[in-house]
């Protein structure tokens, strides 16, 4: 069937999962031959870890697993292949990818930072589709709210400097989360992204920010 990009959203939107745009994909994007048009499927804020709670399973990789039983139907659904940043190698773009949908930056902390999201969202698929999608939007034209924050924060935020402009020092980070230091961190998530104004009505549950540094640290 034909999907239009607001049927997407439409699909997306019970498992707390949003359309972040599209793109025409080229042959260096490494997705299948004959894709003319590519969604971005991500999240912002807590919605899609009140439905990953709901539908979790005790196995490995849970939220990897949750994301393609969420997102493999409604491929199916509208005949398009359902693609994903932890399936690898070779490892999809999607970094680059999500500056071609979203205005998006990098932040001093490395991470895209949105207008509205802050540093609270993520990219957690693509779907390919071998016809063109109705309503794709046009990527906003907005440049980086870092642009306009002279104090920069989430630089003076980290408790032992993991984070400098245009590098972050992981052993640095890793070995204080593994630390008795490191609890406030493992708990709320990371104190650089908590210091960042941009976007905090979007920031995550306690719960979600602790299952991802648990991840983090994990494969650390």
């Amino acid at each position: 069937m034909t999907a239009s990009y607001d049927d997407i959203a439409s699909a997306l939107a019970p498992h707390g999962l949003l359309a972040r745009g599209g793109f025409h994909p080229g042959a260096g994007d490494g997705l299948p031959e004959g894709s003319v048009v590519a969604v971005m499927v991500g999240n912002a804020g807590p919605g899609m870890w009140r439905a990953f709670a709901a539908g979790r399973r005790d196995e490995p990789d849970a939220m990897n697993r949750w994301t393609k039983r969420a997102l493999d139907p409604v491929a199916a659904r509208f005949g398009a292949s359902a693609h994903y940043p932890f399936e690898g190698p070779p490892w999809f773009p999607f970094q680059r990818w999500a500056r071609r949908c979203e205005a998006v930056h990098p932040s001093p902390v490395g991470m895209l930072i949105h207008p509205d999201h802050g540093l609270w969202h993520a990219y957690r698929g693509v779907l390919a589709f071998p016809a063109d999608v109705p309503g794709l939007p046009a990527r906003p034209d907005a440049e980086s709210p870092c642009a306009r924050c002279a104090d920069r924060p989430c630089l003076a935020a980290c408790p032992v400097g993991a984070f400098a402009p245009g590098a972050y020092d992981v052993p640095v980070c890793a070995d204080h989360l593994r630390s008795t230091a490191g609890a406030d961190c493992m708990a709320l998530g990371c104190r650089a992204r908590r210091a960042c104004p941009i976007g905090r009505h979007r920031a995550y549950l306690p719960e979600q920010a602790a299952f991802h540094m648990e991840a983090f640290l994990a494969s650390r």
